[in-house]
């Protein structure tokens, strides 16, 4: 399994051995175990993160095809070169980091593609103390700074990242709340007509559902009730409410783009299939705008799941999986809504208007 990471999380300083492998929990979304990641350094001064690839640590006889399909992806952006870290397995006294050779392969695999590897390190695992080595420099070594006290994890913390104790914790958000009421609403949505909402108001009936349910967050009425969580659904189809839900992602780190988010996840787990791909694509491309490529992919992976085949989801796995810097596909959320969100008055929103 792979996670890709675009630029776009709080800085890392790649100068420094023990503080990147400190901020890896807060580059990709959750702290890595038995696991590979390649940190791109960026053009130009190649102090920076570029794309961040996380992969499970492979066995043996698949060290050359997973070192040939990460490679690739650090081509299309604009890297000086590559970090490599292995985190997990154990080092004998006198011997060099285990996991060599897998090293090895993806420096050749690195090397086709004219990106040479900057720095090659190990960890047993990204705690406190947790020993670390490099591959090349034998007194290149030490332990590990507690990942909360880095400077790393105050710019994450002051600007609302979060990183999770694994990839498991993260998933776990996306976890539907009550299967018995995604049933309910499976059965109502089969018997809804689509869209429920006469022909000459529909956009801005749904319209106001999407508003109505923003104003119920913002009260703290927990979650929607069968009757809401149909309508929203609903409402997520048109495309017209779609784009206009697309262009609240930027600016990412607005209130509004972090609240949008928050009422994406909270649909992703009240919405019933294939209806809850268009709340996963959503919160895919909401995330991803502000850089956290470990939970885009997980959402979109989700609206996938829901939907096989989803337009808007599979194009942003696309984009995703190729490393796009998220400001590449800023112009699509402006594109997509001239409003910065639901605000407006119904009228607004007239059947006949392209949002």
């Amino acid at each position: 399994m792979t996670t890709a990471t675009p630029p776009g999380r709080p800085p890392a300083d790649l100068r420094n051995p023990a503080q990147l492998l400190a901020a890896l929990p807060y580059l990709i979304g959750f702290r890595p175990a038995k696991s590979v990641v390649l940190v791109g350094h960026r053009a130009p001064t190649g102090h920076e993160p570029g794309l961040v690839l996380r992969g499970d640590l492979p066995r043996r006889e698949d060290r050359v095809r997973q070192a040939r399909a990460l490679a690739p992806r650090f081509a299309a952006g604009r890297h000086l070169g590559v970090t490599l870290v292995i985190v997990g397995g154990r080092r004998r006294s006198g011997s060099p980091p285990p996991h060599r050779g897998f090293v090895d392969e993806l420096a050749d695999a690195l090397g086709e593609f004219g990106l040479p590897v900057l720095h090659a390190l190990w960890t047993t695992g990204i705690t406190a103390g947790a020993p670390w080595a490099c591959y090349v420099e034998v007194s290149c070594c030490g332990s590990l700074p507690d990942p909360r006290a880095t400077v790393l994890a105050a710019a994450a913390t002051e600007c609302g990242t979060v990183a999770f104790d694994s990839r498991e914790e993260l998933e776990a958000l996306l976890a539907p709340r009550s299967p018995e009421a995604l049933a309910r609403r499976t059965d109502r949505l089969a018997r809804l007509p689509s869209p429920p909402w006469p022909d000459a108001t529909c956009v801005s009936d749904a319209a106001s559902v999407i508003r109505d349910a923003f104003d119920r967050r913002r009260r703290g009425e927990g979650p929607p009730t069968d009757e809401e969580a149909v309508m929203l659904a609903s409402a997520l189809k048109l495309p017209e409410i779609r784009d206009v839900c697309l262009a609240m992602a930027v600016p990412p780190e607005t209130a509004a783009a972090r609240e949008a988010e928050h009422l994406w996840l909270t649909l992703v787990r009240e919405i019933p299939p294939p209806e809850r791909a268009e709340a996963a694509a959503l919160l895919g491309f909401t995330a991803y705008m502000r850089g956290d490529g470990a939970f885009a992919g997980m959402a979109l992976e989700n609206a996938l799941e829901a939907a096989p085949g989803h337009l808007l989801a599979t194009l942003l796995k696309r984009v995703l999986d190729r490393g796009t810097p998220p400001e590449v596909l800023r112009g699509l959320a402006a594109a997509a809504g001239q409003f910065s969100g639901f605000g407006l008055d119904p009228v607004d929103f007239d059947a006949g208007q392209a949002v």
